[in-house]
């Protein structure tokens, strides 16, 4: 009877345990630490979409959706995008740049995604980290993208804004911290909430199956 494993998975899993350092792994979560560790990914492949280098401690476990239907295809594990300026610059244009980059906000009723008009998903200009559904979309009449939720909320970060003496509640791309826009509590039901996006920051993708 043969080991369960050769020397080359040992050595693999001697050297991802050396990397991570044992409380990486902890802090990932089991999942996390048995998808790294070769432990299987359930079908589903990790996203590598940066040429920066990418440290272990940057491993994102994200909710990911198909763009055939937007069906949800479980969590998945995801490097975070790491990017200079100038590569920032390279992959953005310069109003998405001081949106995503620099916590701009682009003019009201100038963007292209501010009413909804047809079934699909929004996912970050930057990363592609699906952000939020068409079918959560709503006419705000504030010449902003408008949901009522995010498509998945490990997907987005939040955080308190006091800039320009106000105080809200900035929302990011988890995938690769760019800024999106802001949340406020004057939304519809069933949330009350109103997430108030940048176009630039994001790009549509229409459902090929209805």
């Amino acid at each position: 009877m043969t080991s369960a494993f050769d020397d080359k998975t040992l050595d693999r899993r001697r050297f991802l345990l050396t990397l991570l350092g044992g409380g990486t792994v902890a802090a990932l979560g089991g999942i996390a630490a048995v998808r790294l560790l070769g432990g299987g990914n359930g079908g589903r492949a990790m996203a590598a979409a940066t040429p920066a280098a990418v440290n272990s401690s940057q491993i994102l476990l994200l909710e990911c959706f198909s763009d055939d239907d937007g069906h949800h295809l479980g969590p998945c594990d995801v490097r975070k995008l790491v990017l200079s300026d100038a590569q920032w610059h390279q992959r953005l244009s310069d109003a998405a740049f001081n949106v995503m980059r620099r916590a701009g906000t682009e003019m009201a009723f100038s963007g292209p995604h501010e009413k909804p008009n047809s079934k699909g998903l929004y996912r970050c200009a930057g990363c592609d980290t699906a952000l939020f559904n068409a079918a959560t979309q709503f006419d705000s009449g504030t010449g902003w993208p408008s949901f009522w939720q995010p498509i998945a909320k490990k997907n987005v970060i939040e955080n308190r804004d006091t800039a320009y003496g106000m105080v809200r509640t900035a929302v990011s791309c988890a995938g690769c911290d760019s800024h999106l826009g802001h949340v406020f509590d004057d939304g519809p039901p069933p949330t009350g909430l109103r997430y108030c996006m940048n176009s630039v920051a994001m790009r549509f993708v229409a459902f090929r199956v209805s």
